[in-house]
């Protein structure tokens, strides 16, 4: 019970971190919705310090959850550590130790971030974005070397955890190629960073159910060597490969719930707030093609004021007293 607990508190923090940031990318792009949508030429400035004060408090509510879930795993760690040490496990000391080393760096960025907020210190945002970005290795090298067990159905788990982390990874490392002052980028960069640590906390509840409560597969057991390190096992092949199968059917599964999630909350802020100018700049496809064609096109001109008329691709231009000479288009003509 005491893993599931764990499980379930480290996937609900990272949920509300990742809802948290997804919060703050989306808050600069409201404003300049706002701005465009305005009649007054000027920014609200009512409308800005409401957005900055949002924002503000968004950040330091990530910072301290991300201090706090750093501080338990830290001392979950600890825990998991010494029971280690009595069973004799140097696998499980390695694995805390992992764990210990990732949570430092975290809290280590949500200390420094708390400071900043509050006007204590100042760190580039260059510097917290590496910080951000070498937690997020190391914990995807982590989950991704952690195979104590080639039989172990908790693989696939890890495995699937590896894509949200991914995710995380890349939009940190887009975060540290902006250019400076370029606002939309960087909403879109944490926009995903937010969303990947959504589907992580997601998944880590997940993962808890299916270890440590009834929700296991049938045919599956949980065998540990100490508190933190353990394999999910099963009776036979069959077993095995369903295991696997339910536990990539689960990901889809809340795969599709963020996705149904995230677009029932563009919808809702779009009703709201409305959508940005390059929303709107569409083109249909050939749209190009279509505008050349129409400029090739010949065109009946029967005006009285000018001297001639054209009819298909043949040129009458009148004459003295009333006659008139057809020139052809191809250079050939004749004279009436």
């Amino acid at each position: 019970m005491a893993g599931l607990l764990t499980y379930a508190t480290g996937g609900i923090g990272l949920f509300i971190i990742g809802a948290s940031e997804t919060l703050i990318s989306t808050s600069q792009t409201l404003n300049q919705i706002s701005n465009q949508t305005s009649l007054s030429p000027q920014p609200n400035t009512t409308t800005q310090t409401t957005l900055k004060n949002t924002k503000s408090f968004f950040k330091s509510l990530i910072y301290t959850i991300i201090t706090l879930l750093s501080i338990l795993f830290i001392l979950n760690s600890f825990i998991s550590l010494t029971d280690a040490v009595k069973s004799h496990d140097q696998t499980g000391v390695a694995l805390q130790l992992e764990v210990v080393s990732i949570s430092v760096v975290f809290l280590l960025f949500s200390v420094l971030g708390l400071l900043t907020n509050y006007g204590k210190v100042y760190v580039p945002v260059k510097m917290m974005d590496v910080l951000c970005l070498f937690g997020f290795v190391e914990e995807f090298y982590m989950f991704y070397i952690q195979r104590k067990d080639k039989d172990g159905i908790e693989n696939r788990y890890y495995d699937l955890l590896l894509v949200p982390i991914l995710v995380c990874i890349v939009s940190t490392l887009l975060e540290l190629g902006r250019e400076k002052g370029s606002g939309g980028s960087s909403s879109y960069s944490r926009l995903g960073r937010g969303v990947g640590l959504v589907l992580q906390g997601m998944w880590f509840v997940q993962m808890g159910v299916s270890f440590y409560s009834s929700g296991i597969t049938d045919g599956c057991f949980m065998k540990e060597k100490s508190r933190g390190n353990f394999t999910i096992r099963c009776k036979g092949h069959p077993e095995f490969h369903r295991a696997r199968a339910i536990a990539t059917l689960q990901f889809n599964c809340h795969l599709a719930l963020l996705v149904c999630f995230v677009c029932g909350v563009y919808s809702l802020v779009s009703r709201k707030y409305g959508v940005s100018n390059e929303s709107l700049m569409y083109k249909p496809l050939g749209d190009e093609r279509q505008q050349h064609l129409d400029q090739g096109r010949f065109t009946l001109d029967s005006d009285e004021e000018e001297d001639g008329y054209s009819v298909g691709n043949v040129a009458v231009e009148k004459g003295v007293g009333g006659a008139s000479e057809m020139v052809v288009v191809n250079g050939y003509g004749s004279h009436h």
